[in-house]
């Protein structure tokens, strides 16, 4: 890791370990700061009247280790001493040390001065410190909603001091570790140079303050205006391909134990595979991603889950980088993908095989038994999953040149059209006993509407698409019946998931391949009334603004109490305006429907938007030396003006820094293969053979 800083060498001796971030990068200009393994050799070494950081070398398991006659060594020296992490306190009662959970530290003071005004909120990523009670603080922990601020103030409750100047003078504490603010990725990275000058001031009062600098652990690959290299969309793509293989995303026959431990954790959610692991082939699913928390390391959780549209994404993704790189391996990944979902796992099997089954054709959620309650994860049949999953699937398909998939891939597409209603939409998600209890004719014959397009636009693409392969009718013709339904109801009866944007976002796809199959003005202008929408919030930078709805409408807005903060999931912004580009449910769909909308309509409007999103993207992939099971990764947040991974990270399942093998991950790669290939999904699966299959499964399916 590069640390640098202009530096004016100040009276401080350090207690720490020769590896503390905060030394380091003190250190790191050519001044020699002296140093001492303990904090009782640091005070007798120290010069009278100089300043003393006593930095936190045993955590989060050991509280650091000072006592009374250390305290009155150093105010007998004169000393200012600046404490991590202590075990004890003159005059305070400390307690055991606590972790948070959802807690945020809050400036709460205006010692900062108008770089981190009060209010303001940082991350201190796993926080564990040592719970004290004191009023006047200059940090605190607490439960507090909001993006970069506290909108709802501190809570009457359980907040608790973090950084404080102690009442007997010449003693600054801190509760918790601050000096690993580079190893454990405090963010916003920005705000952490105003507290380091507010403590270094403090220690040596009247002399100036050098500026610390320091690279991040983990960073965007480009800053905001650097031009970018004539390969750099190629590198990323291959960096993003490799990411699968660095994180260890593609489960091996020897993790069988950690699997079944995997079970134990909450929600499934543990701890990353090992480096040394072996990377499976595909052949036995690839894990969901990182989850959004991140450990007081700097490492993050892993979300072991085999989740069937992320498996189908991510083949799409290995086979598209194998025709750009002829490499054989990435495409037996693709295959072995493929075939885990049709054919080697749960996920299309049992009910899903049994053509007197309702069920029958569809494709599970994921492969976990009992995932809540009663209920298995390949019984519950998101529309959406299933969609995003075939599209991966033919994609793969045409890329591998095979046609082994076609029938089980068809007899997904009529599963789902057949639990798709007469008007063309289908709803959020079906469960398999109200689907036995209820027979598939029940939702084909019953009219309903959702005007959702999170949930229903990627079904009428693969409807769409499904229709020009096999001229079967009522692919087009409900399809067509709900766009214009759904079209005719923008924007004031849609329902928003997340925020407005992504519902935008999805409708690209269907629109763009509308126009493929119907060329006329109208559908032409539906498809630019939607992209100019929703480019009205792109950034210079290519970023694209996320923005809540009209109210009342969303699903999951922001949350509107402190105490609702991680309580559900929920947008990445507190309000419109919020310089927040989201990757998971907006930037990677746009992507995919810019485009496809300009491969279909050949309108350099699309094409421009596209290449600018392009360009955003390439910049801000994860660039680390240190973490490199992160490194060639997207995070769902990206904060465009301050330029880093940063934002409301209330989503109680994919928060600001999680990272989404497929969705995310699989759709960035695949669009930059595909502008590698000059080629998009429509074109490159021209020539699927999927229609030699109508003639059997149509009359067992429909009728």
């Amino acid at each position: 890791m590069l640390l640098s800083t202009a530096l004016l060498l100040l009276p401080l001796t350090f207690a720490c370990s020769e590896r503390n971030d905060l030394y380091r990068a003190l250190a790191s200009g050519g001044a020699s700061y002296p140093r001492y393994d303990t904090p009782r050799e640091a005070v007798a070494r120290a010069p009278a009247g100089s300043g003393v950081l006593i930095l936190a070398g045993g955590y989060p398991e050991r509280a650091t280790a000072v006592d009374g006659a250390l305290f009155e060594a150093a105010g007998r020296k004169k000393l200012r001493l600046y404490v991590e992490y202590p075990s004890a306190l003159p005059g305070f009662e400390t307690g055991a040390p606590r972790s948070t959970r959802w807690e945020r530290a809050v400036v709460a003071s205006g010692a900062f001065g108008p770089s981190l005004q009060k209010l303001r909120i940082l991350a201190i990523h796993d926080c564990r410190f040592i719970p004290v009670r004191h009023a006047a603080a200059d940090l605190v922990v607490a439960r507090v909603a909001g993006f970069d601020t506290a909108v709802y103030g501190l809570p009457q409750k359980d907040v608790y001091p973090i950084l404080f100047e102690h009442p007997r003078g010449n003693l600054l504490v801190a509760t918790t570790k601050l000096s690993q603010f580079i190893t454990g990725r405090y963010a916003p990275a920005e705000a952490w140079g105003p507290v380091w000058r507010r403590v270094l001031a403090w220690l040596a009062p009247g002399r100036p303050v050098p500026e610390i600098r320091w690279t991040p652990a983990v960073r965007p690959s480009f800053t905001r205006g650097q031009p970018l290299p004539s390969n750099a969309e190629l590198e990323a793509m291959r960096r993003g391909i490799d990411w699968y293989f660095k994180a260890r995303m593609f489960v091996h026959p020897s993790w069988k134990d950690a699997e079944e431990q995997a079970g134990k954790y909450p929600d499934r959610v543990g701890p990353k595979p090992e480096p040394g692991w072996p990377s499976g082939d595909g052949s036995l699913g690839v894990l969901e991603g990182f989850n959004s928390s991140i450990r007081w390391d700097g490492s993050q959780l892993v979300r072991w889950w085999l989740r069937n549209d992320c498996i189908g994404e991510t083949a799409m993704a290995l086979a598209l980088a194998s025709a750009v790189d002829r490499n054989a391996a990435h495409a037996r990944v693709a295959a072995n993908l493929t075939d885990f979902i049709y054919y080697n796992s749960v996920l299309a099997s049992g009910s899903r095989a049994d053509p007197k089954s309702a069920s029958f054709g569809l494709v599970g959620w994921n492969t976990v038994p009992r995932y809540h309650q009663d209920m298995d994860g390949f019984g519950v049949y998101y529309g959406d999953d299933n969609a995003r999953s075939m599209l991966g699937a033919m994609t793969a398909a045409a890329v591998l040149q095979s046609d082994r998939w076609d029938r089980p891939l068809l007899r997904c597409l009529l599963a789902n059209l057949r639990t798709t209603g007469p008007l063309g939409f289908r709803g959020s998600r079906l469960d398999e006993a109200p689907l036995q209890k209820n027979g598939w004719r029940h939702y084909f014959t019953t009219p309903r509407t959702n005007y959702a397009p999170h949930y229903e636009a990627y079904s009428w693409a693969a409807f769409l698409w499904a229709y020009h392969k096999t001229g079967y009718p009522l692919f087009l013709e409900r399809t067509r019946k709900a766009i214009r339904m759904t079209m005719q109801a923008y924007p004031r009866e849609w329902k928003w998931t997340n925020g407005i944007q992504q519902e935008r976002a999805r409708m690209l796809l269907p629109l763009a391949w509308l126009v493929r199959l119907e060329n006329t003005r109208e559908h032409r202008a539906w498809l630019e009334r939607m992209a100019r929408d929703l480019l009205a919030a792109q950034d210079a930078s290519g970023a694209i603004r996320e923005e809540l709805g009209a109210a009342g409408r969303g699903a999951y807005g922001p949350p509107e109490s402190n105490e609702a903060y991680g309580s559900n999931e929920a947008t990445l912004i507190q309000r419109n305006g919020d310089p927040l580009a989201d990757l998971l449910y907006t930037t990677n769909f746009a992507f995919l429907g810019l485009h496809e909308a300009a491969a279909a309509t050949g309108d350099r409007f699309y094409q421009d938007a596209a290449d600018r999103l392009a360009r955003f993207l390439t910049r801000i992939q994860a660039r680390s030396e240190t973490r490199p099971e992160l490194d060639g990764a997207w995070f769902r947040a990206f904060e465009f003006h301050r330029w880093e991974y940063w934002a409301s990270n209330a989503d109680a399942g994919w928060g600001a820094w999680s990272v989404e093998t497929g969705w995310t991950q699989s759709w960035i790669t695949a669009i930059l293969a595909m502008r590698r290939m000059k080629t998009s999904v429509w074109d490159l699966t021209a020539g699927s053979r999927i229609r030699r299959h109508l003639k059997e499964l149509e009359p067992l399916m429909l009728r």
